[in-house]
């Protein structure tokens, strides 16, 4: 009985200790921002950004396998420093943000990808339209802690997607079909958050 009570104990605590390696890190927009690139024509690069994102990372630094990922972008505040582009954008020739206000990716599977790197496969949903992308992803950095005491840590995510997978289908043979997506987000732990 002494002997099954040890064995249940160790169990607990190892198990506690383990899983209280998974910390939550909150996205912190002001700092953060997904951008994307398109060609036009075929003969020059327009870029653009959404300024308005918000997200939760579980991180386990010691398995990062057990890491998750999830995002989500207001699709209406594309900005590509053009009005009329913008209003273009956000039409249901293109993200029709009336009826789909957000895009979002929801992490299935995080990999270690070499020192400082991670590969993050998901699911992304742009349009109304899901599917399968895989995030080449430069971090985290190292925590920094601010003087208020709360710890932030930064990543660079990429990926390509072609728009016609998700039912953008605006505009053919004037806009290209490959975007490239860039997100580059500082992620916030507050002080005093307890690990999960």
């Amino acid at each position: 009985m002494l002997r099954f009570a040890i064995a249940l104990i160790s169990t607990v605590t190892f198990g506690t200790l383990s899983y209280a390696q998974i910390e939550t890190w909150k996205l912190d927009p002001p700092h953060s921002a997904a951008q994307f690139s398109v060609r036009h024509m075929g003969i020059s690069t327009v870029r653009g950004t959404f300024t308005k994102l918000s997200g939760t990372v579980e991180y386990d630094p010691s398995e990062v396998a057990k890491s998750s990922v999830d995002v989500s972008i207001d699709a209406a505040s594309v900005d590509s420093r053009v009005e009329m582009r913008d209003n273009d954008l956000r039409s249901d020739h293109f993200l029709d943000v009336q009826k789909y206000p957000t895009i979002t990716f929801k992490s299935k599977r995080v990999e270690p990808a070499g020192e400082g790197k991670l590969k993050v496969t998901g699911d992304l949903t742009i349009h109304g339209v899901t599917k399968e992308a895989v995030l080449d992803v430069d971090g985290p950095s190292k925590p920094f802690k601010d003087p208020r005491g709360n710890l932030h840590m930064g990543i660079s995510a990429t990926t390509n997607i072609n728009r016609m997978d998700f039912g953008v289908s605006g505009a053919p043979g004037m806009v290209g079909n490959d975007i490239g997506i860039t997100i580059d987000a500082e992620l916030v732990k507050p002080s005093g958050a307890p690990p999960k």
